[in-house]
């Protein structure tokens, strides 16, 4: 939904309306600058829609219906829809596109833990946080108040690597109880140098809101995280 938030806010059309001159595109007449400057208006807007097309909730964009109606908004032909009646359908075909999908995603998520936790080596913890200890540190263990800085690569279920320290080069330094549920419990399982496996589910994530681009709402997270170290007080400074 994000991604198509052009589209979105115009509200030049209905997807799935049934329009009759669906085959027979116009074809343009270019005999003045204005013709010529009226087509590159049409095929600059066209490249745009192309690719927010593609990230259509629900199915295929019928783009001889996205004609259709963008034609008769030009012209300001209000029968079939009129621009509140799109924005309507528009707002209400997102909000039920992204419940669907924050359902699905949920349903994999929880799909993934129930396989994921009878592994080798997997622990479940009460709240349904699992993790693997990878190395195991001899050094202190963090508390909520505590500052650290750690390595960490974020994936999603299907390996999409959104976030990671490693590809910056640099380790981040952050305060445990300033992160998301599943990290600052995660993090105060661990001695200083170790390498743990987290899997976090939604709740203890990003919840129905998700994150950026990447992460969905309802999605589930893995991340691969080593503590370095706990920063000392004249280092919090």
């Amino acid at each position: 939904m994000k991604k198509f938030g052009v589209l979105a806010t115009t509200a030049i059309v209905a997807l799935g309306i049934s329009v009759s001159s669906c085959n027979s595109h116009p074809t343009a007449n270019l005999k003045t600058a204005a013709d010529s400057a009226s087509y590159a208006i049409g095929v600059s807007t066209g490249l745009n829609y192309k690719e927010n097309l593609k990230t259509l909730p629900g199915g295929e964009a019928n783009i001889d219906a996205l004609i259709a109606g963008f034609v008769q908004a030009i012209k300001g032909d209000s029968t079939k829809m009129s621009m509140q009646e799109a924005q309507n359908y528009l707002q209400t075909y997102f909000v039920e596109a992204q419940a669907r999908e924050a359902s699905k995603t949920k349903e994999e998520g929880d799909k993934f833990l129930a396989e994921n936790k009878t592994k080798d080596g997997v622990i479940t913890t009460p709240s349904g946080l699992q993790y693997k200890v990878e190395k195991e540190g001899t050094g202190a263990k963090p508390t909520d108040d505590d500052k650290v800085k750690v390595h960490y690569t974020g994936t999603l279920l299907d390996g999409t690597k959104f976030d990671s320290s490693l590809d910056r080069g640099e380790p981040l330094t952050i305060g445990v109880g300033n992160v998301i549920k599943g990290w600052t419990e995660g993090l105060k399982l661990m001695p200083v140098g170790s390498k743990y496996i987290f899997w976090i589910p939604a709740e203890l994530a990003y919840g129905e809101r998700g994150a950026g681009q990447d992460i969905k709402p309802n999605s589930t997270l893995k991340f691969e995280v080593e503590l370095l170290e706990i920063v000392k007080d004249d280092d919090k400074k």
